[in-house]
């Protein structure tokens, strides 16, 4: 989910398209929160891991 938001996030960038931007910005935000939470040993939504 980082990744893709990266990706999203610099081509949103490059072609001036603002909502690959924000779409970008939003997964990368949350795959960050998933990845510390998940880190941490606790478990999300009843899951121990997202994969």
């Amino acid at each position: 989910m980082i990744i893709l938001g990266l990706i999203l996030l610099v081509v949103g960038f490059f072609t001036g398209i603002s909502i690959l931007t924000t779409l970008g910005v939003i997964l990368l935000v949350v795959g960050v929160i998933l990845a510390i939470l998940g880190s941490t040993g606790r478990a999300i939504g009843g899951r121990a891991h997202w994969y």
